[in-house]
């Protein structure tokens, strides 16, 4: 007997960003037409959220990520029990509030985020996305062609929780020994050409070291120009959690912020990432790796050590 595809509904709930999709248990059963539309519809509107999705345990959302390419680890933190499942946990510190796109300190950064929520605080512990391809798309002509032109250096020595002045310890002596245990280097353009919609997006975030080729001081003063158009409120969306709700991203055309509002209250979620390729600028030019140990550069404003990671979570939204 044939199995039935499910009837998705697909209904946009931001200008530029985010649909809400319905009509699908998500799982690693799904009809390959069914798989087809959710990918379509996220390719689309770069995030894409489920609610309701409370039968997944770690099996079936490793399962689902399966159908829209491989699953792949984190490749400084080890999974503890061998599973791609990333615990992103906030008795352990995640909270990601700063903008990012995950796991950019590596050439060919996941091209796809999985994230379900198990424990949602109260209140507070919101996720908010931008829409990378249209920051681009609404620079003023000038912009575009520079940003075209330039290349930024990305480093995992600094965490999505960086710059915290309250940071224990015993937290920032974790995050060196976890986060940072090989220090990445990588080259990317500025501007990458995605590899299925053509769209042209700004690959930022606070993985940036510096700007090639530019002084600290001139290097800041750029990235924090287009990092501003990405921040932009008309290129975003805000999405509260509830228990059981999955969010899918494009990582390569979006970046992410969880917002550190929710108190002492627990926050759960668990995130699988799909490998990605190598960006390509509007040159051709790849990105390329540059060292495994890589050294920090204080002139773009970052100290060294000034980020706090755990061993249950590198990455958080």
């Amino acid at each position: 007997m044939a199995t039935a595809i499910p009837t998705l509904t697909v209904t946009k709930i931001g200008g530029r960003i985010g649909a809400e999709i319905g009509g699908v248990r998500l799982g690693g059963e799904l009809p390959a037409g069914t798989v087809a539309e959710i990918r379509d519809a996220l390719l689309a509107h770069k995030v894409v959220f489920f609610r309701g999705q409370d039968h997944l345990d770690e099996a079936g959302h490793e399962a689902f990520a399966g159908l829209l390419g491989a699953p792949v680890a984190h490749p400084t933190v080890p999974s503890a029990d061998g599973r791609y499942a990333l615990g992103i946990d906030s008795h352990y510190g995640a909270r990601a509030n700063q903008w990012h796109t995950d796991v950019t300190f590596v050439p060919a950064y996941p091209a796809f985020s999985i994230l379900r929520a198990v424990t949602v605080p109260p209140y507070g512990g919101d996720t908010l996305w931008s829409n990378t391809a249209a920051a681009y798309a609404h620079l003023p002509e000038p912009l575009r062609a520079l940003a075209d032109s330039l290349r930024a250096v990305h480093s995992n020595e600094y965490d999505y929780a960086a710059l915290k002045p309250d940071a224990l310890p015993e937290a920032l002596a974790q995050y060196r020994e976890v986060f940072t245990s090989t220090k990445f280097l990588t080259e990317h353009p500025v501007v990458r050409v995605h590899p299925e919609t053509g769209e042209r997006s700004l690959l930022l975030g606070n993985f940036v070291q510096r700007i090639k080729g530019l002084t600290g001081h001139d290097s800041r003063a750029l990235f924090d120009l287009f990092q501003s158009h990405i921040e932009s409120p008309e290129n975003t969306v805000r999405r509260p959690w509830r228990a059981g709700d999955v969010a899918i991203w494009d990582n390569r055309a979006t970046q992410h912020y969880g917002v550190d509002d929710s108190d002492d209250h627990e926050r759960t979620l668990r995130r699988v990432t799909v490998d990605g390729d190598v960006p390509v600028g509007p040159d051709g030019v790849p990105s390329r790796l540059l060292s495994p140990e890589a050294v920090p550069d204080p002139a773009f404003g970052i100290p060294s050590g000034a980020s706090t990671a755990s061993t249950a979570s590198t990455a958080s939204a």
